[in-house]
């Protein structure tokens, strides 16, 4: 009835068997974990070695430094199958991170890292936003001042996944003079760096299992070396040219939720028996059921067409901010129809649907919000 990841033509046979691989992975390793870490509050760094000697991690980086150097694609699917197991966006992060280096880092920088990256030895994560400065990167504060061989950092940042649990961070930082064309981007590994610190743990009203910290830098000291690609006040391109993709890391999370919201709530109202009948029975059932299959149908297949043109090199930043904006918003709504379904059912934290939709929220705030979607979108109209 939907249309599936299969069911296009960037999901080729040999995609489809490392989806399969990947599914079989995360449902046996993964899931029957999954309640535990949402109860301590983040995966444990070690879970992604596993996944990273798979090949499962960072699939898109280069052989040449630990990959198997195939299209991003690969890593969509990746995250497609995490979602369908409530998985956290942990490795989304991670993968973002990796591609700054793969794209901008000097060969040195690239054969440093990220075989290690590709094989879970590090985790990765990206400190960005500040508590001033959210999507205007422009206005970020975080300082580093060149100090001979050494970059000498200040500042904190804020809202930072797998801030507790990352051991490499690419670092977002004012490098020059103000706006965009003082920020750079400088790589620190955390373990044992004297003067970072991991404040706290914020506590989220969804995504559990996805630690989200502050972090604080008092005098960091790291070599000029770890600066990416070499070259200060190039941060804000670097990040820049690497939305689309990003954009598509939350769209595809997006069309998996409301799929698997969709079957949960199928199974459900077909069990539940309500005045002599099941709820599926009631006529407002099989209509709301019906429209959040559209709503699952549509949002697919524009994920779908995104990703081909994201493989074909025709992916354009306007699409990939409607589609961030648009299917966020689609998952919140078709949730939240979902879940009224189970009645009060829905409301407990013990089941999928209750956390599906309080995990849903955040999409269309992170990465972006909604607001800043349609903003930069329509600045090209």
């Amino acid at each position: 009835m939907l249309p599936r990841l299969h069911q296009h033509a960037w999901m080729d046979d040999d995609i489809e068997a490392f989806r399969e691989q990947v599914q079989r992975y995360v449902t046996r390793e993964l899931a029957p974990n999954m309640e535990a870490w949402r109860q301590q509050g983040f995966i444990p760094r070690e879970t992604w070695r596993g996944f990273g000697e798979l090949g499962f991690l960072l699939p898109e980086v280069p052989e040449a430094y630990g990959g198997s150097g195939v299209s991003l694609a690969y890593q969509l699917v990746v995250q497609n199958e995490l979602a369908r197991c409530e998985v956290p966006a942990d490795t989304a992060v991670h993968s973002i991170a990796a591609n700054y280096i793969v794209d901008y880092g000097t060969e040195e920088q690239k054969q440093r890292w990220l075989p290690k990256l590709a094989s879970g030895e590090h985790l990765a994560g990206i400190a960005m936003t500040e508590p001033g400065c959210g999507s205007d990167l422009k206005a970020l504060r975080t300082h580093a001042r060149r100090d001979g061989d050494d970059y000498v950092i200040n500042g904190s940042k804020t809202f930072i996944t797998n801030g507790c649990t990352a051991s490499l961070l690419v670092l977002a930082c004012r490098t020059g003079e103000e706006g965009s064309k003082g920020v750079s981007l400088i790589v620190l590994e955390t373990d044992g760096l004297a003067g970072f610190q991991v404040g706290r743990r914020l506590e989220k009203i969804g995504m559990h299992a996805s630690n989200t910290a502050e972090l604080f830098f008092d005098n960091v000291r790291v070599p000029a070396g770890n600066l990416i690609g070499g070259v200060e006040g190039q941060g804000f391109v670097q990040l820049m040219s690497q939305l689309p993709y990003e954009r598509l890391l939350l769209c595809v999370p997006a069309a998996a939720v409301i799929e698997l919201a969709l079957e949960l709530t199928l199974a459900y109202t077909r069990e539940r028996k309500l005045f002599g009948q099941t709820v599926f029975d009631f006529q407002n059932t099989r209509f709301k059921l019906a429209q959040v299959a559209t709503q699952a149908h549509v949002v697919r297949s524009f994920v779908n067409d995104c990703i081909q043109r994201l493989v074909d090199g025709t992916l354009d930043n306007e699409a990939a901010y409607m589609a961030k904006w648009w299917c966020t918003e689609e998952q919140g709504k078709a949730v939240d129809e979902c879940l009224q379904l189970f009645g009060g059912y829905g409301y407990m934290a013990e089941y999928p649907i209750a956390r599906l939709y309080a995990d849903a929220r955040v999409q269309r705030i992170y990465g972006g919000t909604t607001e800043v979607m349609l903003d930069l979108i329509a600045r090209k109209l």
